[in-house]
């Protein structure tokens, strides 16, 4: 009995994980060190050490290659353990969200590409599509389990009680670029369960007070 390796197809080319991952690795660090402007193919080639042909077997250009980084990131799991509480959830997501923001390549990286989305409709595109799933896996799963606790109403505006959850921690350590201590983290998260409690209800139906005319009133004290 023998045993025969298979082989590709003449020609075609074998797109090996490990190079694939390598060229991943070299974008995230000259993103970080030069910015999506400055961002060449020949710079990632020689970071990953690669040749430029093997970026090319894999992505057509600078942009494809920055675009499936980013649709790979937002298409990352995202870590909504239950704990049994709106508190105790919170707190897990909040300490995820520092240690991520913290994190040089993130904190360089996203600022940049969000101003870059400004003049790229293709970058803002891509970008807000990955807002949007967070905000909806978020919305359906942290606070939707919320609701089924009781612990917050089912008239809760779920896109606003995300914005309320993310918010405080991306404004503070991306944009103010100020550090969120670990000890702080339990006290943020029960400000936003207090906010999201009275904030976030949906919109507030206006009701309209029925009362007699003041004239039939008066006419009906004569009669």
């Amino acid at each position: 009995m023998t045993t025969e390796k298979r082989r590709a197809p003449a020609g075609a080319a074998v797109l090996r994980g490990e190079i694939t991952s390598a060229i991943r690795a070299a974008v995230m660090q000259e993103l970080a060190e030069v910015g999506y402007g400055r961002l060449s193919i020949e710079a990632v080639a020689r970071r990953a050490g690669v040749s430029k042909t093997a970026i090319y077997r894999r992505w057509r250009s600078k942009l494809d290659l920055v675009l499936d980084m980013v649709s790979a990131a937002a298409g990352r799991n995202l870590p909504l353990l239950d704990t049994g509480s709106l508190l105790g959830d919170l707190e897990i997501l909040l300490h995820v969200m520092a240690r991520a923001l913290r994190h040089r390549l993130a904190s360089q990286i996203i600022p940049d590409l969000l101003a870059e989305a400004a003049r790229n409709p293709q970058i803002a595109e891509k970008l807000q599509a990955a807002l949007d799933d967070y905000q909806q896996a978020v919305g359906r799963i942290l606070i939707g389990r919320a609701v089924e606790r009781g612990e917050l109403s089912p008239d809760t505006d779920r896109r606003a009680a995300v914005d309320l959850i993310v918010g405080p921690v991306y404004w503070r350590m991306a944009i103010s670029r100020a550090p969120l201590e670990l000890d702080e983290v339990p006290r943020l998260a029960s400000a936003i369960v207090a906010a999201l409690r009275v904030a976030c209800l949906g919109p507030v139906r206006d009701e309209v007070e029925v009362s007699p005319p003041v004239a039939s009133s008066a006419a009906g004290r004569r009669s």
